[in-house]
């Protein structure tokens, strides 16, 4: 199909979970045109129902189909939404008939795949042409990358160090029911039960993002620097992170200290940043001081820089707090935007 021609037929695989459902709700926010719409999980969400305010048909709901019997060859467009088993089985088969765009973990090791940030690297699209895989960085690199950026393009970034404080949103979910009903039962006087991250999560702070290797660096922190490395060009960046799960249900926070090549002032840091695209900077003297989980973080189209200021103890380096709504900026909002750059491209 020519998708110069006319909008794009799209489909969704994992519809059913927190990106799928942020996927939907951005393409209906963004208003983007598609021909037609398909909703698919695997067997257990089939039938369920799904709204398509707007739908190029005019339908309100749609159901969901069945990944495993579905014809790719019917759409040009589809986003995998954040279940590495579904991209696992199907997203190459899919990539031979549509530009697949993933937000799992499967392909985002591979060098033949391009790892997108949409406000970062969307020149990596360059290498796409009318059919094939695009995978996306996990939500904190996507923060990460995103905030680092202008300022590596104004003063050269030389070592970054961060430690992010993740929503338990990044595990699905079950996660968020895990805290719900955590907090419930603590607050009723009841032991939790700790299943979803193997202990206590609800008024706890947990060290430990996914496993721990041999070397005692879990594969979060793995995956942060290997991700920010490749989004920002810089294979030779020193990056060390720690990752921490907190109780928060949605929204990443990161703590980060920046050292850079050259001279870097806080207020020319600001500057930049308030420039940088996805980005708003929330200024000391402003009413909300700086960004926090709760309030600004679930605005879904910005990652929030806040705190920003020298670092008093070495020379060329800054701290500044990052937060962003994991779930629809740095995951739907990605995708979508992806999405539309390789369409506009094909126009």
């Amino acid at each position: 199909m020519n998708v110069s021609a006319v909008p794009p037929r799209i489909a969704v695989v994992g519809v059913s979970s927190l990106i799928g459902e942020a996927v939907i709700d951005e393409l209906r926010v963004r208003k983007i045109a598609y021909a037609e719409l398909h909703v698919l999980d695997d067997e257990r969400n089939v039938g369920h129902p799904v709204d398509d305010d707007e739908g190029a048909a005019g339908d309100k709901r749609i159901a969901v189909g069945d990944v495993a019997q579905f014809d790719f060859s019917r759409v040009d467009l589809a986003f995998f939404c954040g279940r590495a088993a579904l991209a696992e089985r199907y997203a190459e088969a899919a990539a031979a008939h549509a530009w697949v765009i993933d937000s799992s973990a499967t392909f985002r090791g591979r060098a033949d795949v391009p790892l997108v940030a949409a406000d970062v690297n969307f020149a990596a699209l360059g290498t796409v042409a009318s059919r094939g895989i695009v995978a996306l960085p996990g939500s904190a690199s996507v923060a990460l990358a995103t905030a680092l950026a202008p300022l590596h393009a104004l003063a050269g970034l030389a070592r970054v160090e961060v430690a992010t404080y993740q929503a338990v949103s990044g595990s699905g979910r079950g996660a968020i029911d895990e805290l719900a009903g955590e907090t419930v039962a603590m607050l009723s006087g009841k032991k939790p039960k700790g299943r979803a991250f193997g202990r206590q999560i609800a008024f706890n702070v947990i060290p430990q993002v996914d496993a721990l290797g041999a070397d005692g660096v879990s594969r979060e922190e793995r995956r942060l620097w290997e991700e920010t490395r490749r989004v920002l060009g810089l294979p030779g960046l020193a990056i060390n992170a720690t990752a921490v799960r907190v109780p928060v249900f949605f929204g990443h926070s990161l703590a980060v200290h920046a050292a850079f090549e050259r001279p870097l002032s806080a207020a020319d840091a600001r500057v930049v940043l308030q420039r940088g695209k996805g980005l708003s900077v929330i200024e000391a003297e402003s009413t909300a001081e700086f960004p926090t989980p709760a309030t600004l973080a679930l605005a879904p189209d910005k990652v929030y820089v806040g705190r920003l200021r020298a670092d008093l103890t070495r020379d060329r380096s800054l701290n500044f707090w990052v937060v962003a709504d994991n779930v629809r900026k740095c995951a739907a909002h990605n995708a979508v935007s992806v999405a539309q750059i390789l369409v506009n491209r094909s126009r």
